[in-house]
């Protein structure tokens, strides 16, 4: 299983995430892909998410906060899996001398998100 991490946003607005897995052969239907290179050193105060999105790090480490203070480490091969497109969004600040490359899928409207929280 791929390492992955799903942002959300609770009832009262405030984004927050779970640390899970994808699971390896299941198919999930996309809008479109695209991709990203941000330089390294590079921060990203308060937003949400455009879109519901998998956002596949490619190279780079960052570190995600929360609304609620919540954080959590996204490393090279790791799945975030961005659902927080209301609320009060999270931030991020990359960390080492690594660009962050990416590729964002958008799903199309009412996938199943293919998600397994940990226990």
């Amino acid at each position: 299983m791929i390492k992955a991490y799903k942002l959300y946003t609770d009832e009262d607005g405030n984004s927050q995430f779970q640390a899970g897995s994808i699971l390896e052969n299941v198919f999930t239907q996309v809008k479109t892909l695209h991709f990203k290179e941000t330089a390294p050193s590079s921060v990203y105060d308060w937003h949400t998410a455009p879109n519901t999105q998998y956002v596949l790090t490619l190279t780079g480490t960052l570190e995600f906060t929360t609304s609620l203070g919540e954080t959590f480490t996204l490393n090279p091969g790791e799945v975030l899996i961005a659902t927080d497109t209301t609320g009060a969004g999270h931030k991020w600040r990359l960390l080492g001398d690594q660009p962050w490359k990416r590729a964002y899928a958008v799903f199309a409207q009412d996938t199943e998100i293919n998600f397994v929280a940990d226990l």
